[in-house]
């Protein structure tokens, strides 16, 4: 099933400012959340869905990406793979990511309760890390797997991301029994009503550490390296950025990574150019054989290719290669190669060389007839009509 576009799930426009993205969301999450719907399976993937669009909408960067992209830009993997679709996000990366949004006691006071699957919280989610990658055209055509060190928060391998010392380092919070939560009953005109705040003694955590960890200083994570193996598709392109969930840094305390966001960079190419999914190049042909006609090997993106040059070509004609080009990105539609031909004049000349010209100048054959009007007709067209012609003949 295909995705909707993130502007349609909240209901608005492009150029929608960050407040009104904001108020929007707030809106549809209010209509599906699930204390609302409970046990409604449906509501429960709108307000997932609803989430993955003001993740991408409300951060500048990713908004952008979005815009020129689409969904290619976030990828369509879920946890751990690329994107973070309603697949790859639970209810409780939804309210520690959006918190501003929904307020503390948003739902606690509508419906006398908690969010679902409330309780206490772990550490700080941790933040984000954008690395850019370079690929080669080869790499870019049949995808690739990279690997990579980069240096980042990872978990402290003493206190496995607890931060204590040991277990016996960590005490539950008195205020709150453990629930991370501190639930308050007032009286109203309306009768009874119950809040539910985050705990102001262990900020949401349920628990305090005693003693904390010697290595990490009880952050439960330390600055290190780490190796990661990428999975790149094919197709991506130039400026295209990734997301892996979970990839990025590690939280304190146990709290989540952040994603990694991967900046797709081109290295160019020796002899191609690349135009979207197409490839271009520019064949130099001798005077003689475009004259005679001859066979070519042209250089593409997966290796060689051969070609006829047939009697008479004139400079300026293409010729293409179909299927020779990149692949779209998660898409089966392929471009092609676009070989422009162009005829070389030697500028230096032996003596007998000339003389030979010299009589071939005054020959009928040689003499500038209606077919000369057609080759000025197309040196002078522009390169995308002589494209169109290509992929018409």
């Amino acid at each position: 099933m295909a995705k909707r576009d993130y502007y349609e799930v909240l209901g608005v426009t492009k150029g929608s400012s960050a407040d009104e993205i904001k108020k929007a969301y707030r809106k549809v999450a209010m209509q599906y959340h699930p204390d609302r719907n409970p046990g409604d399976k449906e509501s429960e993937e709108k307000f997932k869905e609803a989430a993955e669009a003001y993740d991408i909408l409300s951060n500048a960067d990713k908004r952008a990406q979005y815009d020129r992209f689409g969904h290619a830009a976030t990828g369509a993997g879920g946890r751990g793979g690329y994107g973070g679709g309603p697949g790859g996000m639970n209810m409780e990366d939804i309210f520690s990511n959006f918190g501003d949004v929904f307020g503390d006691d948003m739902f606690g006071s509508f419906f006398g309760g908690g969010r679902q699957g409330g309780g206490a919280r772990r550490g700080t989610r941790g933040a984000n890390l954008r690395i850019k990658l370079k690929m080669d055209y080869g790499e870019i055509a049949n995808g690739a797997n990279k690997k990579i060190k980069v240096k980042k928060h990872v978990v402290c391998d003493t206190c496995t991301g607890s931060g204590a010392k040991d277990k016996s380092s960590i005490q539950t919070c008195n205020t709150c029994g453990g629930s991370g939560q501190v639930r308050r009953v007032t009286q109203t005109f309306l009768g009874q009503m119950q809040t539910v705040t985050t705990c102001p003694t262990c900020n949401g955590e349920g628990s305090s550490i005693t003693h904390k960890c010697g290595n990490c200083k009880g952050e439960g994570r330390v600055f290190g390296e780490e190796t990661l193996s990428l999975d790149i598709p094919a197709g991506v392109q130039e400026g295209m950025q990734l997301s892996m969930s979970g990839r990025g840094n590690a939280g304190e305390r146990g709290g989540p990574a952040g994603d990694l966001l991967i900046l797709i960079e081109e290295e160019k190419h020796e002899h191609l150019i690349r135009r979207d999914l197409d490839v271009v190049y520019n064949l130099h042909v001798s005077f003689p054989d475009a004259v005679l006609g001859t066979h070519v090997e042209v250089p593409t993106i997966d290796g060689k290719a051969k070609i006829k040059i047939p009697a008479g070509t004139q400079s300026g004609k293409i010729f293409r290669l179909k299927g020779k080009g990149f692949p779209a990105f998660q898409s089966y539609e392929k471009g092609d190669e676009l070989v422009e031909v162009n005829v070389w004049s030697p500028t230096n000349l032996s003596h007998d060389e000339k003389d030979l010209l010299e009589k071939l100048r005054n020959s009928p054959n040689f003499k500038p007839g209606p077919e000369a009007k057609e080759a000025r007709e197309e040196r002078d067209r522009s390169f995308f009509d002589k494209i169109k012609d290509a992929f018409s003949s």
